[in-house]
C-alpha cells in the first residue's frame, strides 16, 4: 500500500546501506516496513528475504545461524520481524565483525524495548536503526484530505479503506490482533484484558498528565505494574510519553510526563468515534489534534530535544523543539479560529523563545501577534524543513 506514496525514509535507508553493516527499520504492526523493505531489496542486486514469524523460515536459522549466514554472505539478507529469534543478535555481531561490508543485513521490528536494547548493545556502531511510522501528512497530502487523515490516522489498511465503518473495523480489528497475538509473540505475558483496559484508559488520558500511581489504583493494580504496561505500549509504538520541559527558571513546573496515542486512529477506534461528526462532538477533539500535530512534527523533528511546558501559575506550551542553540515553540488548537491564552505568551516570555507557531485545521495562516501566526498544519511543515 505504501507504495501509493513517497517514503521519505527509502532515499535514507537505501544511503544507509551503501555505510553501514546493518541496518533496522522499527515501528509499529501493520506500517508498511514489510513493503518499504521489498521496495528496497527489488532495487538491490541479490536479497534473501526472511520472515521469521514463518516457521519454516525460523527453521533455516534455528540449527546454525552463523553456517546459514556465512553461506548467504554475499547477499543482503532482510530478516522481518527479527526479535523473534533473540539470538540473533549475537550471531549478527561476530559476522559483521569479520567483515564490514555495507549493506550485510536488513532487519525489521515491531521491536520490545528490551529487545531494542539487547540489539542496540550488541550491534553498538555496527547498526543503523530508522523508525518508520504509519503515513504522514506530507506524504499524503495530494491524495487524503486532512480530515480524513486525522480521523482515521496514519495506518494504510486503515486510511485507505473504502469508508469510515470499513476503516473503523481495520482498526478494532487491529487493537484485537496486537493484543491477543502481536504481543505474546513479543515475549509479554500481560493478559490481554488488562493491557485492553489500561490502553483505553490511557485514550481517556490523551494529551494529558499522566499519574501512574491514581492510574494503577483505578485498575486495582500497583503503581509499578502500570510502569509495565506502559511501557509495553510505549516500546511497541502505540503510545508516546512526553516529557515536561526542565529549565531552572524560579518558577513551579510541572514534572508529570503526558501520554499519547501515536496513531489517532487508534486513539478514535478506543474511544467508539467512528465518523467526523463523532469527533467533532467530542471532548478530545482539542487534545486529539494536539497528538496529530505533535506526531507529524516529531516525525520530521530529527536531533530536536522534544518537551512540553507548564508552570503551576498557568504558563503553559504543548510542544517546546530544542536544538543546539534554536529553540522553538508549538501550541495546538483545534479551531476554525484559533486564539491563545495570556499562558501562551507568559511561557515564550519565561523561556526566551522568539520562533512560535500555532498549528490549526485552518486554509490560510494568520498573525497572531507578537511575530507570531497561525498557521495550517502544511504550512507549519513546511517552516519545518
Amino acid at each position: 500500500m505504501h507504495g501509493h506514496f513517497s517514503r521519505d525514509l527509502k532515499a535514507v535507508l537505501e544511503r544507509d546501506l551503501v555505510r553501514y553493516p546493518a541496518v533496522a527499520i522499527v515501528g509499529p504492526r501493520q506500517c508498511g516496513k514489510t513493503t518499504l523493505a521489498r521496495m528496497l531489496a527489488s532495487e538491490r542486486a541479490g536479497t534473501l528475504y526472511l520472515d521469521l514469524e514463518r516457521p519454516s523460515d525460523r527453521r533455516k536459522l534455528e540449527a546454525d545461524p552463523e553456517e546459514f549466514l556465512r553461506r548467504h554472505a554475499a547477499v543482503t539478507v532482510c530478516m522481518d520481524e527479527v526479535q523473534r529469534v533473540p539470538a540473533l543478535f549475537e550471531v549478527l555481531r561476530s559476522l559483521v565483525d569479520e567483515d564490514r561490508r555495507p549493506g550485510r543485513f536488513l532487519l525489521l521490528g515491531s521491536a520490545s524495548p528490551a529487545l531494542l536494547r539487547q540489539g542496540s548493545e550488541t550491534l553498538a556502531g555496527r547498526l543503523a536503526v530508522r523508525e518508520l511510522t504509519p503515513l504522514l501528512r506530507d506524504e499524503t497530502a495530494r491524495r487524503i484530505p486532512l480530515p480524513v487523515l486525522w480521523l482515521r490516522g496514519g495506518f494504510p489498511g486503515s486510511l485507505l479503506a473504502d469508508d469510515d465503518a470499513a476503516s473503523c473495523r481495520w482498526r478494532d480489528d487491529f487493537i484485537q490482533a496486537f493484543l491477543e497475538r502481536d504481543l505474546p509473540l513479543l515475549g509479554f505475558r500481560v493478559p490481554s484484558a488488562t493491557l485492553e483496559r489500561f490502553w483505553r484508559m490511557c485514550a481517556h488520558l490523551h494529551g494529558q498528565e499522566l499519574n501512574l500511581s491514581a492510574l494503577g489504583r483505578s485498575m486495582g493494580v500497583s503503581h509499578t505494574a502500570s510502569r509495565h504496561h506502559l511501557d509495553i505500549l510505549a516500546g511497541t509504538y502505540m503510545l508516546r510519553v512526553l516529557e515536561p520541559l526542565s529549565a531552572n527558571l524560579g518558577k513551579r513546573l510541572v514534572r508529570t510526563p503526558r501520554v499519547y496515542l501515536r496513531d489517532v486512529g487508534i486513539l478514535h477506534a478506543l474511544l467508539n468515534l467512528e465518523t467526523e461528526d463523532d469527533l467533532a462532538g467530542h471532548p478530545v477533539r482539542g487534545t486529539s489534534w494536539e497528538g496529530f500535530v505533535l506526531e507529524q512534527v516529531l516525525a520530521r523533528a530529527e536531533g530536536w530535544r522534544a518537551a512540553y511546558y507548564r508552570t503551576s501559575q498557568g504558563a503553559e506550551l504543548d510542544l517546546v523543539l530544542e536544538k543546539g542553540r534554536r529553540k522553538l515553540a508549538i501550541e495546538c488548537k483545534a479551531s476554525s479560529s484559533p486564539a491563545v491564552t495570556r499562558g501562551f505568551w507568559s511561557a515564550l516570555e519565561d523561556l526566551g523563545i522568539r520562533e512560535a507557531y500555532v498549528a490549526a485545521p485552518i486554509r490560510e495562516p494568520f498573525p497572531l501577534g507578537k511575530g507570531v501566526e497561525a498557521l495550517p498544519l502544511d504550512r507549519l511543515l513546511e517552516q519545518l524543513k
